[in-house]
C-alpha cells in the first residue's frame, strides 16, 4: 500500500527559446494521495508541467520538490515516478508479464518478488490471465490497462498520466475513467493527470487546475469549478455555457444589476467585475434555466425557439434571447412536459445566483 507523495512547484517557469514562457511562475502544492488533474487547451502549459515533474524537461527557473526534496537535478529514472502515456509505450517484443517485469528488474528486485508484484498488478487491472500475451494480441483498452499496471507495479508514490485515454473510444474511455479512479482510491497513490477533456477531469479528480497561456486560471474541486467559475475563460472551457455581455450599472451587496448590450436589465451574482460601470460577461448554465417558469425567478425574459434537438434524457432548446440566437436551455425529458415547437415565443427565467458576472471577454 503506497502512502502517496507530496509535490510542490515553487516559482517554476519554462521557456524553450529563451524568450516565450510556456509556463509562467507556477506555484502549486499537490497533497499526498491526491488525484490532481491539469486541464487546458493545447499549448496551455499543462503537459510541459508534467514533463518537468517527470524529469524529461528541465525547468528554466524555480524548483520542483518531491516529498520536500528538490528534484530539479535528479535524473528521471531516479525519481521513482510511474508514467502512463497516451500511446501506451509498451515493448511490442515482450509479453505482458515481461513488460511489467522491466521496471522491477531495473530496480534490482528479485525474481520471486517480481512474480508476486506482477500478479498483484495484473489482478488489479483485471488482466490476471493475460501475462503471456504480447501487446499486439490485446485490444486498446487492455493495452492501456497493462500500461497502468506497469506504472504501479514497483509501488511508486507518484504516478503521472499524460492523456492516457485519448486513443480510446467514448464508451471504453468512460469505463477506464472509473477504473483508474477506483485504483487510486484503493492504493492511495498520488496521481497527476493531464487532459484536455473536461468531463474526464470532473469525473476523476480531487482537484482540477485549469491552465491557459501558461498560468493556472483556477484551482478547485470539480463541483466548485463548474458551479463557481472565477473568470470567463474557465466558465467557457468547463461545460456548456450561455454568454451574455453588458455593463454593470449597480451593485447591491450580493447581487449586481447589468444592462445587456440590447438594453435588457438583469440581476446577477458579481464574481469577477471591476465595479459599477465596468463591462462584464454573464455566465449561465443551460440546465439552470427554466422554460415557461411557473414561479417568479429573479430574471424573466422572452425568447424565440430556433431549434429543438432530442438527446434522450433531455431536449436541447436553442433560442434567441436578448439578441443572442445561440442561447441554449436544457429541458428534462419528462412525461408531463409542455409541448413546444420551433418558432414558439416563450418566457425563460433563472435565479440571480445562477448568473455569474465575470470579466469581459475581449
Amino acid at each position: 500500500m503506497s502512502r502517496g507523495a507530496s509535490v510542490r512547484f515553487e516559482s517554476v517557469q519554462k521557456s524553450y527559446d529563451g524568450e516565450t514562457l510556456v509556463v509562467k511562475n507556477l506555484n502549486l502544492d499537490i497533497a499526498r494521495g491526491e488525484f490532481l488533474t491539469m486541464l487546458g487547451p493545447s499549448g496551455s502549459g499543462k503537459t510541459t508541467c508534467l514533463m518537468m515533474l517527470a524529469g524529461f524537461e528541465p525547468a528554466t527557473h524555480g524548483e520542483i520538490y518531491l516529498n520536500d526534496k528538490p528534484i530539479n537535478n535528479v535524473p528521471p529514472h531516479k525519481r521513482g515516478i510511474g508514467m502512463v502515456f497516451q500511446n501506451y509505450a509498451l515493448f511490442p517484443h515482450m509479453s505482458v508479464a515481461e513488460n511489467l517485469a522491466f521496471p522491477l528488474q531495473v530496480r534490482g528486485i528479485g525474481k520471486s518478488e517480481q512474480q508476486d508484484r506482477i500478479k498483484r498488478a495484473l489482478d488489479m487491472v483485471e488482466l490476471g490471465a493475460f501475462g503471456n500475451r504480447r501487446p499486439a494480441q490485446l485490444s486498446g483498452g487492455q493495452q492501456q490497462r497493462v500500461a497502468v499496471a506497469r506504472a504501479l507495479v514497483f509501488d511508486p508514490e507518484l504516478v503521472l498520466m499524460d492523456e492516457p485515454l485519448g486513443a480510446l473510444d467514448k464508451q471504453l474511455r468512460e469505463q477506464m475513467q472509473y477504473e483508474i479512479k477506483h485504483i487510486h482510491e484503493n492504493l492511495g497513490v498520488t496521481i497527476v493527470y493531464v487532459t484536455h477533456d473536461q468531463t474526464e477531469a470532473l469525473t476523476m479528480s480531487d482537484r482540477v487546475a485549469v491552465f491557459n497561456d501558461g498560468v493556472i486560471q483556477q484551482l478547485s474541486t470539480p463541483d466548485l469549478l463548474y458551479e463557481n467559475p472565477q473568470n470567463s475563460f474557465v466558465a467557457q472551457f468547463i461545460g456548456e455555457n450561455n454568454k451574455l455581455t453588458g455593463e454593470v450599472v449597480a451593485l447591491n451587496g450580493s447581487t449586481c444589476e447589468v444592462r445587456l448590450d440590447d438594453g435588457t436589465m438583469l440581476v446577477a451574482d458579481p464574481v469577477n467585475i471591476s465595479g459599477q460601470g465596468s463591462k462584464t460577461t454573464l455566465s449561465l448554465r443551460p440546465e439552470r434555466i427554466e422554460l415557461a417558469p411557473t414561479d417568479e425567478p429573479d430574471n424573466v425574459l422572452d425568447g424565440r425557439i430556433e431549434e429543438l434537438i432530442y438527446l434522450g434524457d433531455h431536449i436541447r432548446v436553442r433560442m434567441n434571447v436578448a439578441g443572442n440566437d445561440e442561447f441554449v436551455v436544457k429541458v428534462r425529458n419528462r412525461r408531463d412536459k409542455r409541448p413546444i415547437a420551433e418558432g414558439d415565443t416563450v418566457k425563460v427565467g433563472w435565479a440571480a445566483s445562477d448568473c455569474k458576472a465575470l470579466d469581459a471577454v475581449a
